[in-house]
């Protein structure tokens, strides 16, 4: 490999450049420290658990206090209260003398200033749980909330905090005596543990909130600390001023430090806290959702992210990537520390114009990146900004210091789908996926198909790809736009056309989806509706059933199973190809396990796709077989509701609206529905989630029309769906003594269902059941009191008594491999 610097000298600063100062300082004044937000986390958490034990276990808090009330018994009360006079001076004179010593000092008086702050808010909040506890929680909950009101312990143990009190040993001392004794003679006094703990908890988020808010003052190094520092390692440094181009891509500001005539110039990166912090909040949540996410450098010393940067620009060396030579590392103060590079002049990936990215510059990037993953060094930033050409026309790869020494394949193969998404925004898919193969060879290509997707990338590829993807949008007047393919796509069908046996099956990086928390924590809170409004009638909901008539019940559960028999018939009817009945319906049974554990009715069309393509049907015809089924169902539920709302509205026994405020209401729905599909980004969304539904629907319609007796069973498959649900509930009804009519039980169950579908808990549990109750109240005249019986009775038939026999389905299928 051909030394990098054979060039000589690089280009001195730009005269234009503004230098360093001496005197000028290198870093901001303040930085927030991730550490006093984990603190901050933890301390909402443990006050959360205090607040929730106060009010949900007074009994346990009134043990606790009536414990330490007969410990303290036997104590002369004017002795305590003397005690408790001269805390309480002591608890207030230490931070006012920590203060007032600060201030004449002229020393850190905005931390200070923050302890005020600090003290201030935890004082307010205090105050409020002083006034309103009794409002908050009961007996001893309410006790110990407004005890917590006592906030000269939460003020000052948040001025201790936020003022940074607790970091000089002898003023920490003092702050920690003042606050064992004020606490203990407090419990003595006959106050409440749980309302000191909270006391103590709430001074202590706040105090660590404050700190983080408003950052933390930090030592802040010179110009003439950083010349002393070069100087000690050895390199000469003549003046500095802002580094043009920076070799890193991380936080961190890069200086460009001029040297005697020739010797070659330096680029150093001064590493701080604002540096180290950066970004931690989005690093932290990448660990938690990504498995291969990288390793949070929030939490690592100054002295490990040296040292690792220092091991990756040696590794990268070793292995022959071109790279700027890592010179020095030096400390700058006890909280900040240079990296020194030797300067390297050139261009980024970016900065190059269409025409000048040639076949051999990508091939040179490719090189660079085999030699590294030779070495099993991945680099996990190969964005245009990580390569440079310098002077002669050479790729050097930087921005190193985010890689992986000793890297797990997964990972060697997330750079290659980064470099190719990167490469193809410029030069395109075949351009990018040809030149790639040349150098890599198809099989280490194709290993890459499967990480194509965004969350592989870095979060400015997936801009890049979000702008390419609208600039690449059909224009709004053509009459029949043909989708485009996303770049993602085009490069994966790019691979498998050089290497059909590629394996396309993406691969699963999410450890936690988004979706699936939010879908927990729905559950969790649907979870407790439903608990409570048990706790209010029997307890449980099978308790229900005993009161319910035995003959409806039946009737119910007959109505229940055969639906089941409809969704098979629904289901299979829609799919040309034949089907095992047997295998279909246990599919459809195990739909109500799949849904349990997912979002109402997506598990179970997933399913449906799944049995499909193990049933030797291909991927496109399988969803299309489903969007159909959904299509159609759709439809037929609409028009379900069209006739029995005109079927209730007639009727003048029941409660339902006259039939021409249902027309206003479903006139003003369909324009309120046109007006909103008329604003082009709304339009565009729903197009964008419709079209690889319903790309597939028509064509596949065509050829059901060809067995119009499938078509038929399919039909009536998907109105028996919908007729059956309607029948259970209104057996439901009918088992608990109330008598409405069909038709508004049917809109009820029809509309309540949909909407409380929508809800993303599994199942839509608590959605539904509160949709139902508000359905039946409002059209079929049944109080709100009263409907929550049927209502937990039907899901009970239609969503838990189906859970078990839906999971034996499951099972037997997987064993069967059917799904």
């Amino acid at each position: 490999m051909a030394d990098p610097r054979a060039d000589g000298p690089a280009a001195g600063p730009p005269r234009s450049a503004v230098g360093i100062r001496p005197d000028e300082f290198l870093l901001p004044v303040r930085a927030r420290r991730p550490e006093a937000l984990i603190r901050l986390l933890l301390g909402l958490v443990l006050t959360g658990l205090t607040v929730l034990l106060a009010v949900t276990a007074p009994d346990t808090a009134v043990g606790l206090d009536a414990d330490v009330a007969q410990g303290t018994s036997v104590m002369p009360h004017p002795l305590i209260d003397a005690a408790r006079y001269a805390t309480t001076a002591a608890l207030l004179l230490v931070p006012l003398a920590f203060a007032a010593r600060r201030v004449i000092q002229s020393r850190a008086r905005r931390q200070v200033a923050d302890g005020v702050i600090a003290a201030a808010l935890a004082y307010g909040t205090c105050a409020i749980l002083w006034l309103w506890g009794a409002d908050l929680a009961p007996l001893a909950g309410a006790d110990a909330l407004s005890q917590a009101g006592d906030g000269y312990v939460a003020s000052v143990f948040a001025f201790t905090t936020a003022a940074a009190v607790t970091r000089r040993p002898r003023w920490r001392g003092w702050a920690a005596a003042a606050l064992t004794l004020h606490a203990l003679v407090l419990l003595a006094a006959g106050n409440g543990m749980l309302g000191l703990a909270l006391a103590f908890l709430i001074g202590w988020t706040i105090g660590h909130g404050t700190a983080y808010a408003v950052g933390s003052p930090v030592p802040r190094p010179t110009g003439r600390d950083l010349f002393d520092s070069l100087r000690e390692v050895g390199l000469a440094p003549v003046d500095a001023c802002p580094a043009p181009v920076a070799v890193r891509a991380e936080a961190g500001r890069s200086l460009l430090v001029r040297r005697q005539s020739g010797l070659p110039d330096l680029e150093v990166v001064v590493l701080d806290t604002q540096a180290r912090a950066a970004g931690f909040l989005r690093q932290a949540w990448l660990r938690i959702r990504v498995r291969t996410a990288p390793r949070s450098r929030g939490l690592q010393s100054i002295r490990a992210l040296l040292e690792r940067e220092a091991l990756l620009s040696y590794a990268a060396q070793a292995a022959g990537v071109r790279t700027p030579p890592l010179l020095a590392t030096a400390e700058l103060g006890p909280e900040a520390a240079v990296v020194v590079y030797e300067h390297l002049a050139g261009r980024r990936l970016d900065e190059l114009a269409d025409a000048e990215l040639t076949d051999p510059l990508l091939y040179g990037i490719w090189e660079q990146v085999a030699l590294l993953h030779r070495r099993e060094i991945a680099h996990r930033a190969l964005v245009p900004r990580s390569v440079l050409l310098d002077g002669r026309g050479r790729v050097h790869l930087v921005s190193l210091e985010g890689g992986e020494v000793a890297a797990a394949d997964l990972l060697l193969r997330m750079d290659l789908a980064q470099l190719l998404t990167t490469t193809a925004l410029r030069v395109g898919p075949e351009r990018a996926v040809a030149a790639a193969a040349r150098v890599l060879g198809p099989d280490r290509v194709g290993a890459a198909v499967g990480l194509l997707q965004p969350l592989a990338l870095s979060r400015d590829t997936r801009t890049a790809l979000a702008r390419h993807r609208k600039q690449s949008r059909p224009a709004a007047g053509d009459p029949a736009p043909e989708p485009v393919p996303d770049l993602l796509t085009r490069v994966r069908d790019e691979i498998l056309r050089a290497l059909p046996q590629a394996d396309a099956e993406p691969v699963r990086l999410e450890r936690l989806r988004t979706r699936t928390l939010v879908t927990l924590l729905g559950g969790a809170a649907a979870g407790y509706v439903i608990l409570l409004q048990f706790s209010g009638g029997d307890g449980n909901p099978f308790a229900v059933v005993t009161q319910a008539d035995p003959g409806w019940v039946a009737l119910a559960a007959l109505a229940s199973a055969a639906s089941y028999l409809a969704a098979t018939m629904g289901f299979t009817g829609f799919v040309p190809e034949r089907l095992r009945t047997g295998r279909a319906a246990l599919a459809q049974l195990a739909g109500s396990f799949v849904n349990l554990v997912s979002p109402s009715g997506l598990g179970g069309v997933a399913l449906n796709v799944r049995f499909l393509q193990r049933s030797g049907i291909p991927a496109p015809q399988a969803l299309s077989s489903v969007g159909v089924t959904q299509a159609v169902g759709l439809v037929l539920h609409t028009l379900l509701v069209v006739v029995f709302t005109a079927l209730a509205s007639a009727d003048h026994a029941s409660a339902f609206p006259s039939s021409t405020a249902v027309t206003v209401c479903l006139l003003t729905a369909a324009v309120l529905a046109g007006t909103a599909t008329s604003i082009p980004p709304v339009r565009r969304w729903l197009a964008a989630r419709l079209r690889p539904l319903l790309a597939g629907v028509f064509p596949r319609l065509l050829h059901l029309l060809q067995s119009p007796g499938k078509l038929a069973v399919g039909v009536a498959g998907q109105l028996l769906i919908s007729l059956t649900s309607v029948a259970c509930l209104y057996c439901c009804t009918r088992a608990f003594g109330e008598d409405p009519g069909f038709a508004a039980v049917a809109v009820a169950n029809l509309v309540g269902v949909a909407l409380g579908s929508a809800v993303p808990t599994p199942g839509g549990v608590g959605g539904v059941e509160a949709a139902l109750s508000l359905a039946l109240e409002k059209t079929a005249g049944i109080a709100e009191s009263t409907a929550i019986a049927p209502v937990l009775l039907f899901r009970l038939l239609t969503f838990w008594l189906p859970v078990l026999p839906g999971w034996l389905a499951f099972v037997w299928l997987q064993r069967r491999k059917a799904i």
